[in-house]
């Protein structure tokens, strides 16, 4: 793929690029415009990232950088940004969620680097999309735990919050995790998104238990994302409904007394309305 860019060059600093989760197709022009410009990409693997640059049709010096990378090769990447544009990409998608890079971002703005991150690819919020559980608000939370049971620990402590959970997820663990959903947090609503953005994308909802059950005979392969739906609603309280009525009728009318009740119980303003008559005529 060749494309046309601005032969200006780039200002110095680090450039954050998403890059495609899967289909090569996803980079964004920007991603583009800013590889093709750059002096050099710190990439979480070389062998990766090449095919990229060769797909684009964009030769530039790469340079591994991991979390495994030693504080001194952090800090010569760093000291090189004063003079150079260096992009960072991960291996797919945006580099930081849960991908090397974190502590380079950190020490580029300690030393008043320039740093810009450019949106792309991102697998948590693809998965989330396509899953159909609640979107409005959700939390991501990397990966789970290896061990048992920090796994457990870690779905007690943020199984009550209400709203989806996300997580990454390895093919070998994925029924390990299931089980453990299954334990701790019966009945959710679960999906686990794999192989996104590919010709074998999938994404599969049901409780824990059964998909353990479909992925025990049908091994998963590729990369996993988990999602967990929010706890479910608790029923409305009724227990004192009456006795909110009755104190809402002291200083209101029937209409605006049930009006009132229903709002802060989630009970229905009609049934509401029909038994404050009946206190009424007591």
């Amino acid at each position: 793929m060749q494309t046309d860019t601005d032969p200006t060059p780039l200002e110095a600093g680090l450039y954050i690029v998403a890059t495609p989760i899967g289909n090569l197709g996803d980079i964004t022009v920007r991603a583009m415009d800013v590889l093709a410009r750059c002096d050099g990409i710190a990439c979480e693997d070389t062998r990766v990232t090449h095919k990229l640059m060769r797909h684009l049709g964009i030769s530039k010096p790469l340079w591994r950088y991991d979390d495994h990378s030693a504080p001194n090769d952090r800090a010569r990447l760093v000291d090189s940004m004063r003079e150079r544009a260096v992009a960072l990409v991960s291996d797919a998608g945006t580099p930081l969620v849960s991908d090397p890079g974190y502590r380079l971002a950190i020490d580029a703005r300690a030393a008043g680097i320039p740093v810009t991150s450019l949106p792309g690819p991102n697998a948590p919020v693809t998965a989330l999309t396509l899953s159909g559980l609640p979107n409005d608000r959700f939390l991501f939370a990397g990966f789970l735990p290896s061990k048992d049971k920090a796994r457990r620990d870690v779905l007690e402590e943020l199984g009550t919050v209400r709203t989806t959970l996300v997580f990454f997820e390895t093919a070998p663990r994925l029924g390990k995790s299931l089980a453990a959903i299954e334990q701790v947090l019966p009945g959710r609503e679960v999906a686990v998104a794999r192989e996104l953005t590919k010709l074998h994308e999938e994404c599969r909802t049901g409780t824990a238990s059964e998909l353990a059950e479909y992925y025990a005979a049908h091994p998963p392969k590729g990369e996993i994302v988990l999602l967990v739906g929010p706890p479910p609603e608790e029923a409305p309280d009724a227990s004192n409904a009456d006795a909110m009525l009755r104190e809402a009728l002291e200083t209101m009318k029937a209409s605006q007394a049930a009006g009132q009740v229903a709002k802060a119980t989630g009970l229905d303003r009609k049934e509401l309305y029909a038994r404050a008559m009946e206190i009424r005529g007591e």
